[in-house]
């Protein structure tokens, strides 16, 4: 009897045993990989460990060795046979609204740009796109107590040579730069001095020590016009790179463009321009537009676009700028002249391009055009401190995506303060409105 209870107690010790063991492989086998989705999964985990790289790229550390370099942040599996990225987000429904952005304004923030040009990073990219010194005047100008927009002021040196011309915003402010190209210039004087004109009004005065000055105030007295004239041009980057945002982009714009002739075109006469670039061994290098009222046309334009070429990583960013500031019939007199630059990549590198590239900057500010880039991703640190240079330089400001969209690569974080993410669309009717109302 007492053999028989052994053996029952051992036969259920043993069939306890293999319920158990039974139930421990059918755990592992659920947590295992599904191998009928292992592409799928394959292509997740690449993704994902791209996401947390590029993150990890965001820091002062590792922005600062990626100096010099021109590179795309994300890595080989991403990439498709032709260069271009996938992006699970392609399926979305696209409409206005769902890119983010936010936006940096160094002039705004002079003291932290300062300091940011003192640091290695800030020194180093000075050097690599031959810019000397920020040498700042900034110059408010009003009439009978009032801010003048669009005066012309000119800065001149002790011999009478021009060194920068600018145009006011409607908040009566322009800015002028002294030394600012890595050409020799003597970028600190005591004997600058300064002219201002807007309509028959003008003023000069002399004495000017850059940049002890800071902030020279001018008034002309009588009462300046306010020009009804805006000029908004939109110069977007179609190669592939950009395939990842250009649809969104598109539709971005067009809600823009919408919302801005509905707000102001009753009291505003605005002109806008579409214009694309891709590089100089594709099928166009520059695809420009004259400016019209037509808002409509606009939008097929904008509509008929689709990204592909490019292939290495930098792209004609000079020659988009060249067609965009002397081949366009920009207004003569204006309450707003805005160049929209949206891009991904830097122009190519060498010294002819970046000495046409500090032209067409310096040409910009002399006829009032204000450009504002639209940093999309892609952009490195090298690219991101030409596009603030050419900011700052020209009484723009720096705008750039985010990643808080979901949508396309990933975006490099700026060397900034904190900053307020919003919808890109109705951060560009932001700026619009910043720049056009008094």
């Amino acid at each position: 009897m007492q053999q028989t209870n052994k053996l029952i107690l051992f036969r259920t010790v043993v069939i306890i045993m293999v319920l158990m063991l039974a139930a421990a492989c059918s755990s592992s086998m659920n947590n295992g990989p599904d191998t009928s989705h292992s592409t799928t999964t394959g292509d997740t985990a690449t993704g994902d460990t791209a996401t947390e790289s590029a993150e990890g790229s965001n820091t002062k550390e590792d922005r600062s060795q990626s100096k010099g370099e021109a590179s795309e942040p994300a890595t080989e599996s991403e990439r498709t046979e032709g260069g271009d990225r996938r992006y699970t987000s392609q399926q979305a429904e696209v409409k206005a609204g769902q890119l983010t952005a936010g936006e940096w304004d160094d002039l705004a923030a002079w003291q932290r740009f300062g300091n940011l040009l003192n640091s290695k990073e800030g020194d180093d990219n000075l050097s690599y796109w031959s810019f000397q010194a920020f040498n700042r005047l900034e110059v408010v100008v009003t009439s009978g107590g009032r801010a003048v927009s669009d005066a012309i002021v000119k800065l001149s040196d002790n011999q009478r040579q021009l060194v920068w011309e600018a145009h006011t915003n409607t908040d009566g402010k322009a800015y002028l730069f002294a030394g600012l190209y890595n050409k020799g210039q003597n970028d600190k004087q005591s004997n600058y001095r300064v002219d201002v004109q807007a309509g028959q009004y003008k003023k000069s005065l002399s004495q000017i020590s850059l940049p002890e000055q800071g902030t020279l105030k001018v008034d002309l007295g009588g009462e300046a016009e306010l020009a009804n004239q805006v000029d908004i041009m939109f110069v977007v980057d179609t190669t592939g790179s950009m395939e990842d945002e250009l649809r969104y982009l598109e539709a971005e714009l067009k809600d823009v463009i919408g919302r801005v002739g509905q707000q102001h075109g009753q009291q505003l006469d605005i002109r806008l321009s579409a214009n694309f670039y891709k590089d100089k061994s594709d099928d166009y290098t520059v695809k420009s537009f004259p400016f019209t009222k037509d808002v409509d046309e606009v939008v097929r334009q904008l509509a008929a676009e689709k990204a592909d070429g490019g292939g290495d990583y930098p792209e004609a960013v000079d020659a988009a700028l060249r067609d965009a500031v002397h081949s366009h019939d920009w207004s003569e007199q204006a309450r707003a002249r805005l160049l929209f630059l949206v891009l991904d990549a830097p122009p190519h590198y060498n010294t002819k391009v970046v000495n046409e590239i500090q032209e067409l900057i310096q040409t910009a500010a002399a006829d009032g055009i204000r450009i504002i880039p639209v940093a999309s991703s892609g952009v490195d640190v090298q690219t991101e401190y030409l596009l603030r240079f050419m900011a700052v330089a020209t009484g723009g400001t720096y705008l750039f995506l985010t990643d808080d969209s979901g949508i396309g690569g990933d975006h490099l974080e700026p060397a900034a303060g904190e900053y307020e993410v919003k919808p890109l669309n109705d951060l560009l009717v932001e700026m619009i409105n910043r720049f056009v109302q008094p």
